[in-house]
């Protein structure tokens, strides 16, 4: 716990600070940009664009090495792997657009032809003298053990730019994501803004390449959008949400794996986000499964609270076991299954909204009222006293409850 508060408070050594804010930075640009990708419906595409960046990685060592390099520069990995991943990305759009395969048929096939290329380029490398140390497999899965400072400078530098760009894009990629013919109605280029939105996520990929690798980059683009949806119903929301949701797997992903160095960072960063999204899964207020569980129950007893008092105003008997136990436990019942004043009262106003909503449907010929009744929204909230007066004056005097007998 202590290596674990080190590396929390950046005081666990110079390369495990400069890894967990650049692995914060890198996941709030993910979250960012792959909030379009989620709200789209087009995550796969994240996956394509990640598995061509590998054939870039191979040849830009290569041609590095060519011109006298070492080939391990980052910058031109990263420039490499760009190259492919625009040329996968662009040939994807060109299936799907001018062929009759589906877009989900394009993404497998590029994603499987650039992947083989990858490897077999990495498989050449590995024969050559300088490539035996070259460490390119780590663009695999990630490697972070020897992050310089430079490395740390441009995946600051990419994710802010890319931050920024979804900060200008930001409302037309949105209407896109929604409703692409209406976007296209209101004057916007709908297939140069999905171009732009597969740009940012090309973008933010291969900057991930250094810290989670190729292979689980798509995870950050995808599980902190789908996190942040949990807890809110609006998209501009959701975009900083997923961010902040990406930023902090990120730092508390690498902040992990610098106090157990046996770990690898990437994959405990992808592992911290599926952390927060189980727990958002269950525990958001909103959409999260106990809230749902919590929503049904309350509906449940409404209803047998409801049936249960039109029960005590007709005078039949009620044998359920969980309507008897809501009454008592409102106080509408006794323990030996009696109604009390309360309940009767209640029963009374019940069976008398019933015959309201029975006026209001001869009376009203307005369906988007009437239509509303559903046996459990009080009367009062669809119409006002003047029109409950109105139904009351054609019931005439309220009628007694037919009895008090509630259960055997």
């Amino acid at each position: 716990m202590s290596d674990l508060l080190a590396a929390l408070t950046l005081q666990a050594g110079y390369n495990a600070a400069l890894v967990a804010i650049g692995a914060a930075l890198l996941g709030f640009a993910a979250g960012a940009a792959g909030t379009f990708l989620f709200l789209r419906k087009r995550a796969l595409v994240s996956d394509a664009v990640a598995h061509a960046t590998l054939p870039g990685v191979g040849l830009a060592f290569i041609l590095m090495v060519a011109l006298g390099g070492d080939g391990r520069s980052l910058l031109g990995l990263l420039a490499g792997s760009a190259v492919t991943a625009g040329v996968g990305l662009l040939l994807v759009e060109w299936i799907a657009r001018r062929t009759r395969l589906a877009e989900d048929a394009a993404i497998g096939a590029v994603l499987s032809v650039f992947f083989g290329i990858g490897v077999v380029l990495l498989t050449v490398i590995q024969t050559m003298s300088s490539g035996r140390q070259a460490g390119l497999e780590s663009f695999l899965l990630g490697s972070t053990a020897g992050m310089l400072y430079l490395d740390a400078v441009v995946i600051a530098v990419g994710g802010a730019l890319s931050v920024l760009a979804v900060w200008v894009l930001r409302r037309p990629m949105t209407l896109v994501s929604f409703d692409p013919d209406y976007a296209a109605a209101c004057g916007y280029d709908v297939r140069r803004i999905d171009l732009a939105m597969m740009a940012l996520v090309m973008a933010v990929t291969v900057i991930g390449l250094k810290i989670v690798g190729l292979i689980l980059i798509v995870a950050m683009l995808i599980v902190p959008p789908v996190t942040a949806r949990f807890w809110t119903e609006r998209a501009g929301r959701v975009i900083w949400i997923a961010a902040g949701l990406g930023a902090v797997s990120g730092y508390v992903g690498a902040a992990v794996s610098a106090s157990a160095p046996a770990l690898p960072t990437g994959p405990i960063i992808v592992l911290t986000a599926t952390a927060l999204f189980l727990l958002s899964l269950l525990f958001a207020p909103a959409r999260g499964v106990l809230a749902a569980v919590l929503r049904h129950r309350r509906f449940q007893r409404r209803v047998h609270r409801r049936q249960g008092l039109l029960a005590l105003a007709r005078g039949e008997l009620i044998h359920d076991p969980l309507t008897l136990s809501v009454l008592r436990r409102a106080g509408l019942i006794r323990a030996d299954g009696v109604a009390t004043e309360a309940g009767r009262a209640q029963a009374a106003k019940a069976a008398r909204d019933e015959h309201r909503w029975e006026i209001a449907r001869l009376v009203n010929q307005d369906t988007a009222l009437t239509g509303r009744y559903d046996g459990l929204t009080p009367i009062e909230r669809v119409f006002t006293a003047d029109q409950i007066a109105e139904f009351d004056r054609h019931l005439g005097p309220p009628r007694p409850v037919a009895g008090d007998a509630a259960g055997a």
